[in-house]
Parts: C-alpha cells; sequence; structure tokens
C-alpha cells in the first residue's frame, strides 16, 4: 500500500512537470503575434468588430493565463477607419486551473491610455449602437449561423450549467490616463472626462471593495470644465440586484459660464444604495457643500422601474446668500438693504418627480423673518411655480432693487426744486408771490419687471404676513394671492390692516405685448392719508393729515415709474375726515383778503400754523398723468371752500382755483379788520393754488384778479343800497336798475 502511494505520488508529479514543461514550450515556441491577421478576421467573423494590433501581444499559459496588448483599437465593420475605441496596453491574467470551476480569478488588471470616442451623427444615430453588428450585406449569412442575443441589458449575468453566477476574483483595477468623449452632431454639444484615473482593492463579488477615481470634466454648451475626486467602498450582490457604494467622498472644483468664471468648491458624502430588486435606491448621511453652502439629509428613491418618486429631508445651515450667489457668478442686483439676503436657513421636507419638486413643511429663516409652508414646482418645463407661504414679519422694501445713479439724481433735482419753492412760500397773511409749477420729474427711469420671466412664469400664490412692510406702509394681517399664466399676471387680493384703516388692492400685469399693460383697483378706507404723502428723505410734517377714504381704478403701460405715470389714466374718489391743513393758516389769508376789503390792516400777528377740517372730499379723473379735480370741496369750521384744478402727477404739482365763502373772525376778541359785515355774507373769496404738492395749502395765495372782481361786485351792491336808501319809493323800478345799469359799465 505504501508502494502504490509512492507510485502515485510519483506519477502526479510527473503528470505536473508535463503541464509545466507543454506550457513553457507553448509560451516559448508559440507567439500569437505571428496569428495577428488571424486575431482580426476571427474578430470580424464572431464579434463583429473591426481590431487593429499595431503593437506586441504578450502572453503567459501557466499557472496564468496571461495577455497584453499594445497600440489596439477597436471600430465597427461599417466604419473600420474610424476607431471608436483604443489605448496603448491592456493587462491581464487568469489562473487556469479555477476557470475548470467556472471561477475566474484575476491578477492585477491594468489599463492604460484609453480613449473612448462615442458620436451621434445628425440623424441621431451613435456610433455605439453598431459594436457587435455584421455588415448589412453579411446579416443574412450571419443570422443563420448565429443565434439572435439579447440586448445587452436584457442579457443575464454570467453563469454556469447549473445556474450558478460565474464568480469573480480579482487582486486590483487600474486604469491611467483614460478619456471619454461625448459629441451629438444635431445639438452640437460635447462632453469629454479627460485623466481618468482609477484604482481598486480586491474586487470580490459580498465584500466591501476600496476604490479611487479621478477625472476632469468638461462640456460645450454651456462651457464647463470640473475637477472631480472619488472615494469609498463598493459592495455588489448580482444576484440580488444590489448595490452598496459606502463612506461616498466626493470633493472638486468647477468653473465655466454658469459660474461667471469663478471657480465653485463642492463636496458631497454619504452611504449610496441601489436595490434594483426592489426598484429602491437612498442617500443617507447626506453631506453636502458648495463654497460658503452647508446642507445635510437624506434622499430616497422608490418605482426606479416606472416613474421614479423622491422623498428626504434637507437641512441647510445659515449662509450669506449674497454672497453665496456672487461666489458662483449669480450676484444678486443691489437692493435698497446692502444688509439683505445675508442670513437665510432652511429646514425642508422633499417630494419629487423627474418633473417635479415640492418643499413640503417648509420652514425659512431669511434676515429677521420666519415663513412656514410649501414650495414647489409642479413642472420644469413650464416653471409651474407653487407658494404657500406665512411669515411673520417681511420688510419688502429691503429686498427691491436700489435706485439707479440717474434716478438717484433726478430724485435730489427734485428735491432741490421743491426745497426753493418752499424756501419762499411762507405761511401766514400770504403775501408772498405765488409759487411757479414744479418742471423735474418726479419719477425713476428704471425697469421694474424682469419680462422675460414674467413671460414663461406659471405662478400661484397664497401669502400670509403677520406684517408686511411694503413701500413704507406697514399692513397688518396681510393677504397676497396672485397668479400668473402665459404672460398674464393677475393680482386676485392684497389687503389687510393699516394704520387702524383697512387697505385691499387688486390688478393686472400683462406682458404678453411688447409693452406690459397694467390695471389696479383700489379700496382704502380711514387710513391716515400723512403716510402716503411723507416727503422722501424728509422727517418734516406732510402738507395735511386726516382719515383718507379712496377707491380708485387705474390703468398704465410701460416698464418704469416714469413711464406709467405718464400713461395713467382712470377714475379716483376721496374722501378725507378729520383733517388738518398743517402749517397753513388758511384762516389768516382769508382775513387778510376781508382786511384788504375793508382798507384796513390786520392788527395783530398770526395766532396758530394750522387750519382744521372736518372734510376734505372730490373726484379725479385722470389722463395720460393728469388728474382733473372739478368738485373739490372743504368742510372747515367758519368756511366753506370750493375747487377745482389740476394734479399733475408726472411732477406732483398742483394748480387749483379756490372759492372760499368766510363768516369771518368768530373768536371773542376778533380783529377789527376781519369782522365780516353783512355786505360780505355770501362773498365768495378766491384763492389760487399752485406749486409742489408737498406745499399743500402753504401753495395758496390771494387770487388777485378775482379779488379785482369780488371788489367790484361789493362796490355794486353798495351802490345799489345808496339808490334804495336815497330813493326810496320815488322812483319806479325800471329807473332803479337803469340807473344801477349805468354804474355797472
Amino acid at each position: 500500500m505504501k508502494a502504490f502511494g509512492k507510485i502515485l505520488g510519483l506519477g502526479l508529479l510527473g503528470l505536473l512537470l508535463i503541464i509545466v514543461a507543454l506550457g513553457f514550450a507553448l509560451t516559448h515556441l508559440f507567439d500569437p503575434n505571428d496569428y495577428k491577421d488571424e486575431i482580426r478576421q476571427l474578430a470580424r467573423d464572431k464579434a463583429h468588430v473591426e481590431l487593429t494590433l499595431n503593437g506586441d501581444i504578450g502572453w503567459s499559459l501557466f499557472p496564468w493565463l496571461g495577455l497584453e496588448l499594445h497600440e489596439a483599437s477597436i471600430a465597427t465593420l461599417n466604419k473600420p477607419k474610424e476607431p471608436f475605441a483604443d489605448l496603448q496596453m491592456l493587462g491581464l491574467s487568469v489562473r487556469v486551473l479555477p476557470l475548470l470551476r467556472r471561477e475566474v480569478q484575476m491578477s492585477d488588471v491594468r489599463v492604460e491610455g484609453l480613449n473612448l470616442n462615442l458620436a451621434r451623427d445628425e440623424q441621431g444615430h451613435g456610433n455605439w449602437e453598431d459594436i457587435g453588428k455584421p455588415l448589412p450585406a453579411q446579416d443574412a449569412g450571419a443570422q443563420a449561423d448565429a443565434p439572435a442575443q439579447a440586448p445587452a441589458e436584457q442579457q443575464p449575468a454570467p453563469a454556469t450549467s447549473d445556474g450558478r453566477a460565474v464568480k469573480l476574483d480579482i487582486d486590483s483595477l487600474t486604469v491611467n490616463n483614460a478619456r471619454v468623449q461625448y459629441t451629438d452632431a444635431k445639438t452640437g454639444h460635447s462632453y469629454s472626462a479627460e485623466s481618468i484615473q482609477l484604482s481598486t482593492g480586491p474586487v470580490h463579488e459580498g465584500a466591501n471593495i476600496p476604490l479611487k477615481a479621478s477625472a476632469f470634466l468638461s462640456a460645450s454648451q454651456p462651457n464647463i470644465k470640473a475637477r472631480t475626486e472619488l472615494a469609498g467602498e463598493l459592495r455588489f450582490d448580482r444576484k440580488l440586484k444590489r448595490y452598496n457604494f459606502e463612506d461616498m467622498r466626493l470633493s472638486g472644483e468647477t468653473s465655466g459660464e454658469p459660474t461667471g468664471g469663478k471657480t465653485v468648491t463642492f463636496a458631497a458624502q454619504g452611504q449610496l444604495l441601489v436595490d434594483l430588486g426592489a426598484n429602491v435606491a437612498s442617500w443617507s448621511g447626506l453631506k453636502v457643500s458648495a463654497n460658503q453652502l452647508r446642507a445635510l439629509g437624506e434622499l430616497n428613491l422608490r418605482d426606479l422601474d416606472k416613474t421614479p418618486q423622491l422623498s428626504g429631508g434637507l437641512s441647510i445651515a445659515q449662509f450669506d446668500l449674497r454672497m453665496f450667489l456672487d461666489s458662483i457668478g449669480r450676484p444678486l442686483p443691489a437692493s435698497n438693504d446692502p444688509a439683505a439676503f445675508s442670513r437665510l436657513e432652511m429646514v425642508t421636507r422633499l417630494q419629487g418627480t423627474p418633473h417635479s419638486l415640492a418643499l413640503e413643511d417648509l420652514a425659512v429663516k431669511l434676515d429677521d423673518s420666519t415663513f412656514t409652508g410649501r414650495v414647489a414646482i409642479e413642472d420644469f418645463a413650464r416653471q409651474a411655480l407653487r407658494l404657500q407661504l406665512k411669515g411673520d414679519t417681511f420688510d419688502a422694501d429691503r429686498y427691491l432693487p436700489a435706485k439707479s445713479e440717474q434716478a438717484k439724481g433726478a430724485t435730489a433735482a427734485r428735491q432741490a426744486e421743491v426745497k426753493q419753492q418752499e424756501a419762499s412760500a411762507v405761511a401766514g397773511a400770504g403775501t408772498t408771490p405765488l409759487p411757479n409749477a414744479p418742471t423735474q420729474v418726479a419719477w425713476s427711469d428704471d425697469k421694474l419687471l424682469p419680462v422675460d420671466r414674467l413671460r414663461a412664469l406659471d405662478l400661484q400664490a397664497d401669502l400670509a404676513f403677520g406684517s408686511l412692510t411694503l413701500d413704507k406702509l406697514p399692513i397688518e394681517d396681510a393677504q397676497l394671492k396672485a397668479v400668473g399664466q402665459g404672460g398674464l399676471l393677475t393680482l386676485q387680493t392684497l389687503r389687510g390692516g393699516l394704520y387702524n384703516g383697512t387697505f385691499e388692492a387688486k390688478g393686472t400685469v400683462d406682458v404678453r405685448p411688447a409693452v406690459p399693460q397694467l390695471g389696479v383697483n383700489t379700496n382704502i378706507q380711514r387710513v391716515p392719508v400723512e403716510h402716503f404723502i411723507k416727503t422722501e428723505g424728509k422727517e418734516q410734517q406732510p402738507p395735511v393729515k386726516g382719515l383718507l377714504t379712496l377707491t380708485s381704478d387705474l390703468t398704465a403701460t410701460g416698464n418704469s415709474q416714469k413711464a406709467l405715470v405718464d400713461t395713467l389714466n382712470g377714475n379716483a374718489n376721496f374722501v378725507i375726515n378729520d383733517g388738518v391743513l398743517v402749517n397753513a393758516n388758511l384762516e389768516q389769508q382769508l382775513c387778510q383778503a376781508i382786511a384788504t376789503l375793508n382798507r384796513k390792516s390786520l392788527s395783530g400777528e398770526p395766532r396758530g400754523k394750522d387750519t382744521p377740517f372736518q372734510e376734505l372730499r372730490g373726484s379725479l379723473v385722470v389722463r395720460n398723468g393728469v388728474a382733473s379735480n372739478p368738485d373739490l370741496k372743504a368742510r372747515i369750521p367758519g368756511l366753506t371752500v370750493n375747487g377745482q384744478g389740476d394734479l399733475d402727477l408726472r411732477v406732483l404739482g398742483m394748480d387749483y382755483k379756490v372759492g372760499v365763502v368766510v363768516e369771518g373772525d368768530q373768536r371773542a376778541m376778533p380783529d377789527p379788520a376781519c369782522q365780516v359785515n353783512e355786505r360780505y355774507v355770501g362773498v365768495e373769496v378766491p384763492l389760487r393754488c399752485r406749486g409742489p404738492l408737498e406745499l399743500g395749502a402753504k401753495a395758496c395765495r390771494l387770487d388777485q384778479d378775482g379779488m379785482g372782481k369780488v371788489a367790484a361786485k361789493l362796490a355794486g351792491n353798495r351802490l345799489q343800497e345808496k339808490i334804495d336808501e336815497k330813493l326810496g319809493d320815488k322812483v319806479s323800478p325800471e329807473v332803479k336798475d337803469a340807473l344801477k345799469g349805468l354804474f355797472k359799465r
């Protein structure tokens, strides 16, 4: 028995030596370079590709089946002179004996200088689509000789005859200096990945595979370049169709046209899972950064085989939005408040599809404001934006675009004009000259609306604010609802409380025509009027105070303040109750008129600067920026006021003729010169008011022409009294009338 074992051992040793000797003989006596033509023909017949071998073929047989290809390229049979792939060197080796067990045990696999060119022609046909296809003339014979193959995506994983998948075992995979280029002749787009470096640790199915990769990426439209590095541990199970990328770390930087030439540094990490068996994917432990932006969260996808559905959560730490957008080449325009957009943070739950994205349960902090609600883009292609937000306090004025230098210059010029007029318009007796009508334009030529964006916008907005500041007006419990589609934006309502009164506006903005068209209806109830007429940049009191009730229906065209005011048309009605004409003693001016008629001088100094009134009302007809007011009426203690005139909204000027019926000085100690006797009862004293609106009643003076007519009328009345007194009943009425007519000529 011992002898038999010894003989068997010697026999096996001899057989092994024979195999080694045969392998040595094959590898040293057989040169595959002598059979390049046969190899090329085999590639044409079996793989249906054009294989070009410009370099040497090196190989070994035992215990490794080794192969090295140098300077090789592959092309399709229909374009053999246009290779879509070439490489400098491919080196790999496989253990021979495990192959008998359907196991692939490989040593290091190395790929040097791989160059892959993918292209679509103008008909949309890709050059890779012809890989493995015979020439048309060979189709019939090829179909008879070879069974049809299932598409690549439907072919099952390689398996043994008993259904077991082929076991992979690779020591490492290394790719150096590879390049992939994709071009589309129809669109003119091109994309490339250059200097691709890839290295892995041992590749074993079901085990973590350390992986590192880097590349330089670029695109032509828009022009952009990026440097990327990727690291992590890959695990896969082909039977379960489950793939994990654990401790994934992606980093790099990019620049180009989308970033305005500025460099953006980015990074992302987390745990990735793709389970094709369950048609789900996830990214947990998500961490993303881009320059100053930092975000945490998780993302989940389901229904990968249908329409993928996204869910998850995202939290963005506080960052400076203005600085961030500037760093990625998307600077915000200058705003009224330079500190606006300096603090932004957000927490939300995500829901989405390939065509939509919704931020549910959204909580946003922007500077000093907090918002909660929902923001969604229901259709990326249509830019269908949906907003449902509630805010605590929001000052919209801070975020509006700042005035241009030209607009600032126009404002300064008008303020200088008003100041000059104001210096000469001294309140009191009203003996100074009538102020001149203003000439400086009061409005800016700066562009107001982003017309192109509004034309493409599909909007539904429902906003609520505890306090909304708009044009310096604090609207309490504000509600705003707006819709927009196809270039027509409709403000369904903007309403709220305003200084213990109420405010509501409705309107439309139509940007479909070349010149935008606007329409607005307003309803203001008992709001202090002084808040609407504050002088910009000045702390002085407004010219009038009181509770304003206003209704208006106005239209305009244009895309600047100036254009809108120049084309303003419509109607309005207003009432101001319980008011005061500030720093303008109208009664004193009327006493001056009475003293003039009495041919006396006022004995006292003006007492008091303001003129209170019970009601001031009227209607406005606006035509191209000029508002005509034919029925101005005011109720002032001791006075009855009627007026008519124009408000030139283009320069914020006024020109009025006012008639005042005065009762005289009703005080306990009246000024003797201001006493009204019976012959002045019912006489209307004329005033002329002209100048900037900011002057208010301070721009009013006695109308000297009108005063002459009043004096003539009073003289005629006095003459009639004298005639009646002297003649009595001695003269017939016809003679009296003739005498009156004579003196009136």
